[in-house]
């Protein structure tokens, strides 16, 4: 009878733990992670936010991209360039889009594909996670660098709003650059006054 109860209450308390579990960001994380390492795209897509996402990012981008054109920047570029860069938003969503899966793909590759079940425990080690209300942040460490994952709630489910990651953001302003005046013909005029040698 006592090996009943106890075993009941395990299974009782298990059930309550999962429960509670599923409604946190490390689950949500979890998921991202399993639906990464089986290439499960729908399942991916459900849990990232790529409007937010680029939403999030318009402002460093823009920043980013302001500083590849050291001195010939002026201010009338940089009006010119943060008018810009929000228009690019619908593309701005495919590309992150895409960096993203790929990156999420790489992070989990390092651990290899494992049951579900594994992959859920293993994520608080994994990411360090602080939550906070209906928001949350999650950093994963690198070798080389650390990602930073922005997640919000909506009801039961949280979702991926927010991605920090030097790499990522240099491939999404060469992206940008693209659409952007050419450096080597910016501002001339005043490239052409700064070469001038000063008079006596």
């Amino acid at each position: 009878m006592l090996l009943f109860v106890v075993t009941l209450a395990s299974v009782v308390g298990g059930y309550f733990w999962w429960r509670h579990y599923q409604s946190t960001p490390s689950y949500a994380i979890a998921l991202i992670i399993d639906s990464a390492q089986r290439n499960d795209m729908a399942s991916f897509e459900k849990q990232i936010d790529d409007e937010a996402i680029a939403r999030n990012m318009i402002s460093d981008v823009s920043q980013k991209a302001a500083t590849r054109y050291g001195i010939a920047l002026s201010g009338t570029l940089q009006k010119q360039i943060n008018a810009m860069v929000p228009t690019l938003l619908p593309r701005l969503k495919d590309t992150i889009h895409q960096e993203v899966a790929k990156e999420i793909k790489e992070f989990a590759s390092k651990s290899g594909p494992k049951p579900f079940i594994f992959v859920a425990v293993a994520v608080p080690t994994l990411v360090n996670i602080t939550a906070q209300g209906d928001k949350a942040t999650a950093i994963a460490q690198l070798p080389n660098r650390k990602i930073e994952l922005g997640l919000e709630r909506s009801a039961d489910l949280w979702k991926v709003t927010a991605f920090k990651d030097d790499v990522l953001l240099q491939r999404v302003v060469d992206s940008v650059m693209k659409d952007l005046p050419p450096i080597g013909g910016v501002d001339s005029s005043l490239l052409k006054s700064l070469q001038k040698p000063k008079k006596k």
